[in-house]
């Protein structure tokens, strides 16, 4: 497997260009093919699933080169056919390290994210508060579409460069604000890298509840902070997890869940819509992008993956078929967390937990917090609650 760029056959070492016209079986993409129009053997196009091709490939007995498009390890196809043939990879180039030799910028320490074929569905949180970001687009995910979404979660702190046609004859390379990229055209073969024009530091674990838009008059449908850190840290989440909030209200448990699990997923469900809006709008103002949909648990939550985490917030008068759905789709040794308010709610959720087969600890918060009066200070308490967190077992 030979690596290549835009610039064909003229950016390849003479023993690569020897092994291709020496070889039985050329693969490659139609574009990596017309580089060589003087081969006179087998010509295999990549095209499609590659269930078929490797499936060829692995009863192929004569000499084959496969090209690829820049370093084939680097969200490229040598990684998956390595795995099911004897490969001998030789990497040209990537396409991000062309567009950072042409901004003339370092970039190792760059965080590197492909949106070719991939939803850009938790792009926010992925990116928030880094200092230089690599993207690797397509049509859907164009520079223009980058633009509009940054913008749309107020991250006007980047500029960006766009190559496109790298090392092709059409190369063009430009630097951008994001009204500009988002106004301007680009040919399809492009890199965004975006950089930072002025620091924005990530906001840490627990949110003060004032910064969440929430419902007016009757404001207080809202996980509090303190009670908020001590559930996120109960349901400990990885940075790939996918959590489940349910009853997500104002999103305040989703959205500090989608800053810690930024390469996972989030998916939340919220039965009133007033409070549904609130989540969204949340979303924008706290740079999260995850799942918020209407309804009633448990319906609706078969629309989701399997979770490794649900937070269960509010179990809408139904808790024991709530628990059972929740728990039949939680992954092994995956965490449940809910809030209880009363100890009747308290000894039913654990009679189901325990009747589902759940390792079952509870914590009772009782929290006061210091308030002012005239040149004092007195405690104020919130309300007492328990923290529920059920384990389940590997099987």
């Amino acid at each position: 497997m030979i690596g290549i760029g835009d610039n064909g056959a003229d950016g390849l070492l003479s023993p690569y260009i020897d092994w291709i016209h020496e070889c039985d079986v050329l693969v490659g993409g139609e574009r990596h093919l017309q580089f060589f129009p003087e081969f006179t053997g087998e010509k295999k196009v990549i095209k499609g699933g590659l269930s078929a091709l490797t499936a060829d490939l692995q009863q192929e007995t004569r000499n084959t080169v496969i090209l690829v498009s820049g370093d084939p390890l680097f969200y490229g196809l040598g990684s998956v056919l390595a795995k099911k043939l004897p490969l001998e990879i030789y990497p040209y180039t990537s396409s991000v390290q062309l567009a950072f030799s042409k901004m003339q910028d370092s970039w190792q320490d760059a965080y590197i994210v492909s949106l070719h074929g991939r939803s850009i569905k938790g792009f926010a949180q992925r990116i928030d508060g880094r200092k230089k970001i690599a993207i690797l687009t397509d049509q859907i995910n164009s520079p223009q579409a980058i633009a509009t979404y940054l913008k749309k979660f107020g991250m006007t702190e980047y500029d960006a460069f766009v190559a496109e046609n790298l090392q092709g004859e059409d190369e063009r390379c430009r630097f951008f604000n994001l009204d500009e990229m988002e106004q301007s055209s680009f040919f399809p073969l492009n890199v965004v890298i975006l950089r930072q024009r002025v620091a924005v530091e990530r906001a840490s674990l627990g949110i003060p509840d004032d910064r969440f838009i929430q419902r007016k008059p009757d404001k207080g449908l809202i996980t509090k902070k303190e009670i908020r850190t001590l559930c996120i840290q109960e349901l400990e989440l990885k940075e790939n997890s996918i959590v489940w909030d349910i009853g997500t209200c104002t999103g305040s448990v989703a959205i500090e869940a989608a800053k810690i699990a930024r390469e996972g997923a989030v998916y939340a469900i919220e039965k009133n819509e007033g409070d549904l809006e609130n989540c969204l709008e949340n979303q924008l103002k706290h740079r999260t992008d995850f799942t918020a949909v209407l309804g009633k648990a448990p319906e609706g939550l078969d629309e989701f993956p399997d979770p490794h985490a649900i937070f269960i917030g509010g179990n809408g008068g139904n808790m024991e078929l709530l628990l059972q759905s929740c728990l039949s789709r939680l992954q092994p040794n995956g965490r449940l967390v809910m809030n209880i308010a009363t100890i009747e709610n308290l000894a039913e959720a654990m009679q189901h937990l325990k009747n589902l087969g759940c390792e079952v600890s509870v914590l009772q918060a009782q929290i006061s917090k210091s308030k002012p009066i005239l040149h004092l200070t007195r405690f104020e308490p919130l309300n007492p609650i328990f923290i529920v967190t059920a384990k389940k077992g590997k099987n």
